[in-house]
């Protein structure tokens, strides 16, 4: 799977570009692309399709949340942000612009890879014949097999990790799962202290779904307990 996997690097630090790229190639990642500026990495974006694209925030030509939503504009390819900022607040403007994870330097060059291969392992079974032809529910339809939603017949764009979320909840309808189940299901790890994220894209995906964050209910939330999915009742 990997050595198919087309991945994009885009920091301005030069050696931690290099000391990814040797440890994804030990790994047997063999299509990687860098880039060390906003502009060298949208030209990337702009020529080729990638499956999985990590994302420095500080860049000397922009910032990297503002490149996310460039690139959002142009594909769904999942984004995994690595930066040394580390506050909460830059964890969710990361997620709330298009980011599918966020990895905080300094980190293990091994942990990248792991994410990296929960994404494209992920991706893959969402992409095999062997899916549901599709989930339905009211005026929401979701293909498995094409990777699309549809919301009263018009498609609606999702990113990955959007998609998988939603996904998982569709296949689910009135089952209750706590905040750390919905990570290590969606994100394929254990939860520490990421609960923000998974609030984070449920609240994305809500929207999407016109579902409203104060008096939801399609994706509800129990207090104390957890989320559930709702289906709209057919009229």
């Amino acid at each position: 799977m990997q050595e198919k996997a087309r991945v994009l690097l885009v920091d301005d630090e030069v050696g931690l570009l290099k000391l990814l790229t040797i440890t994804l190639q030990k790994e047997y990642f063999t299509h990687i692309t860098t880039a060390t500026t906003k502009e060298a990495a949208l030209r990337a974006v702009y020529a080729q399709k990638f499956d999985v694209i990590l994302l420095d925030v500080m860049l000397p030509d922009g910032d990297g949340f503002t490149l996310c939503s460039a690139i959002r504009q142009h594909c769904t390819t999942p984004i995994i942000f690595v930066s040394a900022r580390t506050s909460d607040f830059d964890k969710l403007t990361g997620l709330s612009v298009g980011g599918d994870d966020y990895i905080t330097k300094p980190f293990n060059p091994l942990e990248v890879v792991a994410r990296i291969r929960v994404i494209l392992r992920r991706q893959f079974e969402y992409n095999t014949p062997t899916l549901p032809v599709l989930f339905q529910y009211g005026p929401f339809k979701l293909i498995p097999s094409e990777a699309s939603f549809l919301r009263d017949g018009q498609a609606i764009d999702l990113t990955a990790k959007e998609y998988e979320l939603l996904y998982f909840f569709f296949q689910h309808p009135n089952q209750v799962f706590t905040t750390s189940q919905i990570y290590e299901k969606v994100w394929g790890e254990e939860m520490f202290g990421e609960e923000k994220t998974v609030t984070i894209h449920i609240a994305k995906i809500r929207r999407k779904l016109n579902d409203d964050a104060k008096q939801a209910k399609l994706i509800v939330n129990l207090r104390g307990i957890g989320y559930k999915f709702v289906p709209p009742r057919e009229v």
